[in-house]
Formats: structure tokens, sequence, C-alpha cells
């Protein structure tokens, strides 16, 4: 089997019309970890909302990762198949590259990163199991978080995190591994 993690219940609820099982898992590093082990050997896609740390990675575009960078460097390899090719053919505006956790809002984000999260690194599978994170950017360079606007930027990206939907359960169908804990 196949799971969603969705950190934030807003993000599962945004998510709740695929068909792979959506698990929310909590924000921040204590709680996807004690989340990943209920996982097993399931492959995971994380999906949810990022900051976007790049100029042209702009508020309601999507993030797939090609490695998630955790705050001491350690690196962990994705595997997102065609995830960025169905979400250009969904209509999203798609970037691909790496995307760096961090263990709170106000931390530094490892250099070159297109986005920035709290929670992947932490729900990554054993070494072998698929693993593909999915993040819509909610704020950006030219839209940071502390701003008035955080509110619309945030339903923007939710609003394409939906969109996602039949791509991540493509992705989901294609990697399925052992049952959910």
């Amino acid at each position: 089997m196949t799971v969603i993690a969705a950190p934030l219940r807003v993000e599962a609820f945004f998510l709740r019309r695929a068909h792979t099982p959506v698990v929310r898992t909590g924000i921040g590093p204590r709680r996807s970890l004690r989340s990943q082990v209920r996982f097993g050997k399931s492959a995971v896609l994380v999906a949810g909302v990022a900051g976007g740390l790049r100029p042209g990675v702009e508020v309601g575009d999507v993030v797939v990762a090609s490695e998630v960078v955790a705050p001491d460097g350690t690196v962990t390899h994705c595997a997102p198949g065609l995830l960025v090719e169905d979400l250009r053919h969904a209509g999203l505006t798609v970037h691909y590259g790496p995307i760096c956790c961090v263990p709170r809002l106000r931390s530094d984000p490892a250099p070159g990163a297109l986005a920035v999260e709290m929670e992947s690194c932490w729900l990554a599978p054993p070494s072998g199991v698929p693993f593909a994170v999915v993040r819509a950017i909610s704020d950006s360079v030219a839209a940071p978080l502390l701003r008035p606007s955080v509110v619309r930027n945030g339903l923007s990206a939710l609003r394409a995190l939906q969109r996602a939907v039949p791509a991540l359960d493509v992705w989901a169908g294609l990697h399925t591994t052992s049952e959910v804990s």
C-alpha cells in the first residue's frame, strides 16, 4: 500500500478526494517521526504546502522534490517517476529540485533548495522504499509568509494541491507496497 502523508489538517482536507489513503501526520519533526513509524514499509508520498526559496518559484506553483535535505545535511533521494509530467499535464506550474527541511519556522534553509518545509525528511520511509514529495507553494521570495496576503496565498497553494490529486493517485498506484500498520 502507499500512503499520502499530509502534515496539516487543512492539507488533508484538500487531498480528501484521493483514492490513496491520506494520513495527517502533524507539523514538525517530532510528530512526523511518530507518524512515520506507522507506515512500515509502505511507499510514502508527502503532500502539502511549503515556502518557495528562489525567484520564479511563486505562490500556487508546485515543487516536486528530487531530494530532501535534512537540517544536518543528510540527503534522501526521491523517486518522483512521472509526477512532474503528470502535474504539468494537470495544468500546474511545476519545479523539480531539492527541498530542505527545517525543525522550526524560523530556521535557515539549505542553500540551493527550491522550497522549505518542516516534515518530509522525518517522514521518509526506509531506504529502498518508494518516496516522493510534492509541495504547493504558499509563500515565496516575492510574497513572504508574514504578510496580510498569507490567507489568500495559502488558499492558492491548497487549490494547487487539490488539482494535483489525480497525479498523486497515479504515482501511488505505481508504487504499491505493504500495508500501513
